[in-house]
């Protein structure tokens, strides 16, 4: 308060010091008095009282004498622990970090921009590293999980069938051969998610599903909060289902309820009988994917029925893990089921496996890998660009420090005098720059703070950016201690990058000039001025590399959504059917789903309908092996099949070129038919293909079977739209040797959705009201499956106007002070008769040049990072001349914004004013 420091001046005239001295020692007594003002407001002293104890303690001359002498020690030498010569390290940063708040306290516009500039990059860098951490590098929530090891094929090159992921799985037959004959694990299961509908009729009501073998949960570690888990006697064929459900959907389905064990659910139309709940900690193997339910693998043979893949010898469907025996190493396991590979697969070689794929199959080599973060597809998909995208961050982290080095550096000039009185009453340069590196801790630590923050919402929303309405992600972002360690290590690098330079830089002043100069600090300013230049070219080049990135994820993304895909994405709804609760025999399947099919068709807002065995551009494919008739079955190509009904072609808006669509005489004992696409035509040598025939490699359902090509139908993407367009061969429905009991209809309408499925479920109501009904919209699927390319552009994007707003603010803040240290100066040109535009020019050309000297140092920089981002995109050059000119074009607009006020600052320079300035 006032009357302190006038009471302090008062009874430190008699002592004769220096001004500055004095004023030195006023400003630390105040404080003193100030910090036991609050110290007695905090102990419960009324306002009045504080403030009497405070002038009562000044009034205290020893007291006053005491503490004079501790300040002049404290500003004229370091503190020395008496009888160690050791420095008192702890109470220097007490002192430091008391001082930094208050220097805090005093700018608090400064402080915010710091602060805000810091948690941003912070915050979104943690964000990141905190989903790889729940993705990558997390175990998973078992006992003693680095003892797992999973066992899988370490190259599916040939295989032929169905698989459930792109993962390397087995067949149950494989599972049952490993089980048996291993002998690195000291217990050993498998497993299999799925997806399972829980309704008894109508429309479906889908749970995540696992399939387990019986010991699955003991090997794990995993005990049961209710009931029991698993044993060997459930997994036997024949035994009535069980379920254990997880925790979560123990409280969703049955809020909780402690009497759960021994209710029932329904799964595929049989019930289960619950026997136990799961711990709320395990959410299951997969990492991106919990479980509701888990079900034993060999109950598969009643809820499948006839679909059952406990049989199949081309069905990969089965992860197997299991724990290592004592003193077994993943190298010495992953040798010895290697060694017992070709007795497994020779033992499980399908008797109908197709000939010319047999040595593919027994040259089948298993191997052993570590699995104590479990499996995940997620893993697979994320893991690149989640590292490029902390790569992408951190770039920005940098630009936040240099502009944070540019602010410190300005602050450093405003501070010179204050720096120049401490070296002058003695205090080291090794003190001084501690204590402002102990400021920038503060900033620093309070922008991680706010950063991690931050990074809960923002990893909070990336995982549900990456869910779907079909599948939600489950990640586990509760922060563990890589997270907290890789914040704290953030905040600590920061705090160097941005504290070190200005705190190095501002301790350099000779107390002398500034004394001479007034306190401005004149014989350093040129020289700090040229580094705040090179920070603000580094700002530049930096922001010059993320904006390209940025334009480059953004323009892939374009190319996806607005490429010719052969098809026409939007106006369809995709409806799923079940009819395996009607028990209608495989022979009458077909012309009941021939007739759902014509009763949609008759709906009237229905402008065309057909049923699809693959749905295209939704990850799924069957193919085989083709060949010409009449040329040699080893000039085969690979070509893509799918199974369609009459006006699928009509459905999709694929123009048919030739020939003509399938009709009602296409039955199962008329001549076997197919309708091709132009590059199938184009792979066989077939550029009129119609009346051609052609040969399709043995399944394991059937033979070679021969197919006249009736049509020809324009290329479309069969799989993913990043795929290019591949031969594709379409069969009939009506021909279809093994009618299954699902059913894939696509209704083509521009009726609002919710009238068309209300219709659509009506309809199929008044067919049969058991038939299982689900609903997905085409359109809504297609854009799902490219949420990797949408976070890239998202984030890069996010990424890249983040940066440009650093890079203008840092060089809106360097040619502001450049105009006002050259005050006098412009006020002298204006005086000769300068014209304005004139010294508009001179303070943009200085813009312009830090712009082009960035962008010059940028540009190799960008040239050798596009190399890294080069697989994540699709129609784009990573090195596009055209895309790359565009992003320096916007940094150089962006150069003439920042420099667009400061000049218009300068031209309203009064001379008179700029004469009399200093």
């Amino acid at each position: 308060m006032p009357e302190w420091k006038q009471e302090i001046r008062r009874r430190l005239a008699n002592l004769n010091l220096e001004p500055t001295r004095e004023a030195e020692i006023v400003e630390e007594l105040s404080q003193h008095l100030q910090d036991h003002y609050e110290e007695s407001r905090s102990g419960g002293a009324t306002e009045a009282e504080a403030h009497s104890a405070a002038l009562k303690e000044l009034s205290d001359s020893e007291l006053l004498a005491r503490e004079l002498r501790q300040v002049e020690r404290r500003m004229a030498q370091e503190i020395v622990v008496p009888g160690t010569g050791r420095k008192n390290m702890i109470g220097d940063l007490r002192q430091d970090l008391r001082y930094g708040l208050r220097t805090m306290r005093k700018s608090p516009g400064f402080t915010a921009v710091a602060v805000l500039s810091l948690a941003l990059g912070i915050g979104a860098n943690t964000a990141i590293f905190q989903l790889l951490d729940a993705v990558r590098l997390r175990t998973l929530p078992v006992k003693n999980p680095q003892e797992l090891t999973e066992v899988r094929i370490t190259d599916m090159t040939g295989a032929r069938g169905s698989y459930s992921t792109s993962h390397p799985q087995v067949t149950n037959r494989v599972w049952e051969q490993i089980r048996d004959q291993q002998q690195a694990l000291s217990a050993i299961f498998a497993w299999s998610a799925d997806r399972f509908n829980l309704a008894t009729s109508g429309e479906a009501r889908i749970a995540q599903g696992l399939w387990v073998s019986g010991d699955t949960f003991n090997v794990l570690g995993v005990q049961p909060i209710l009931g029991r888990v698993f044993s060997l006697d459930d997994d036997q064929r024949g035994s009535s289902p069980r379920a254990v459900i997880s925790y979560s959907f123990w409280q969703r389905e049955f809020g909780g309820d402690a009497s759960v064990v021994g209710r029932q659910l329904t799964v595929g139309d049989h019930p289960i009988e619950i026997i136990g709940v799961a711990p709320a900690s395990f959410f299951g193997l997969e990492v991106g994917r919990s479980f509701d339910l888990a079900v034993p693998i060999r109950a598969e043979a009643i809820v499948r029925g006839p679909g059952s893949r406990l049989d199949s010898g081309t069905t990969w469907y089965l992860t197997v893990m299991g724990r290592l025996k004592p003193g077994w190493s993943v190298e010495q396991a992953s040798n010895h089921v290697s060694s017992i590979s070709p007795g497994i697969f020779e033992a499980t070689l399908p008797a109908d496996y197709p000939p010319v794929s047999v040595k593919d199959y027994l040259a089948f080599k298993l191997a052993a890998f570590p699995a104590g973060a479990g499996t995940s597809e997620l893993r697979e998909k994320y893991s690149n660009p989640l590292w490029l995208l902390l790569a992408i961050g951190g770039l920005v982290l940098l630009i936040a420090c240099a502009n944070l080095a540019n602010l410190l550096l300005a602050r450093a000039s405003v501070r010179e005098r204050e720096i120049a009185v401490r070296l002058a009453l003695g205090a080291s340069r090794e003190r001084l720059v501690r204590q402002l590196m102990a400021e920038s801790l503060l900033l620093a630590a309070a922008g991680a703070g706010l950063g991690l923050v931050l990074a809960q919402g923002l990893s909070q929303f990336l995982v549900s950016f990456l869910s779907t309405e079909g599948n939600a992600l489950f990640l586990n972002l509760s922060p563990d201690w890589r997270v907290l360690g890789f914040t704290i290590a953030l905040a600590a690098l920061t705090a160097v990058l941005f504290g070190l330079t200005p705190a190095f830089r501002g301790t350099r002043t000779d107390p002398g000039s500034v004394m001479k100069a007034g306190g401005r600090g004149l014989t350093a300013s040129r020289e700090r001025f040229s580094l705040r230049r090179a920070l603000v070219v580094s700002q530049i080049a930096l922001s010059l590399v993320l904006l390209v990135s940025a334009l480059l994820f953004s323009l892939s993304l374009r190319n996806l959504q607005t490429q010719d895909a052969g098809l026409q994405q939007n106006g369809i709804l995709l409806t799923n059917l079940s009819i395996g609760r009607l028990n209608i025999p495989a022979e009458r399947r077909q012309d009941f789903k021939r007739e759902i099919v014509n009763r949609i068709r008759a709906i009237p807002m229905v402008e065309a309908a057909a049923d699809a065995l693959v749905v295209p551009l939704m990850g799924a494919s069957w193919s085989n092996a083709v060949w010409m008739d009449g040329s040699d079955s080893t000039q085969r190509e690979e070509s893509y099949f799918n199974r369609v009904s009459p006006d699928y072609f009509k459905t999709m808006k694929m123009p048919l070129l030739a020939g003509r669509d399938f009709d009602d005489h296409d039955t199962p004992t008329s001549v076997k038919v197919a309708i091709v696409t132009e590059t199938f035509a184009r792979r066989l040598g077939n550029l009129n293909p119609i009346g051609k025939t052609f040969w399709v490699e043995r399944t394991p359902d059937g033979p070679e079977k021969l197919y006249e090509v009736v049509g020809l139908v324009r290329d479309a993407k069969y799989e993913d739209l990043h795929d290019e367009f591949s031969p594709t061969a379409f069969l009939s429905t009506s021909q279809d040797p093994s009618p299954r009991t699902t059913e894939r209809i696509l209704i083509r309408s521009t009726a609002p959705l919710a009238n068309l499925t209300s219709s659509v479920k009506a309809t199929i109501a008044e067919i049969n009201p058991e038939i299982g009904i689900a609903f997905q919209v085409f359109e809504t699927q297609i854009q799902n499956s490219l949420l990797r390319e949408r976070l890239m552009a998202t984030l890069s994007g996010f990424f890249g106007i983040l940066a440009l707003a650093l890079a203008c603010i840092g060089l809106y803040g360097i040619l502001s002070y450049g105009v006002a240290s050259r005050t006098k100066e412009i006020g002298i040109r204006i005086a000769l008769g300068a014209e304005r535009n004139s010294v508009v020019w001179l303070v943009m050309r200085e813009a312009l040049l830090l712009a082009l000297i960035g962008v010059a140092i940028g540009l190799p920089a960008v040239l050798g990072a596009v190399g890294l981002v080069e697989s994540l995109l699709y129609g784009v050059k990573p090195a596009d001349p055209a895309l790359i000119s565009l992003a320096v074009l916007m940094m150089i607009v962006v150069a003439a914004l920042a420099a667009y006020i400061p000049a218009r600052r300068a031209t309203k320079v009064d001379p008179m004013t700029a004469l009399r300035y200093e």
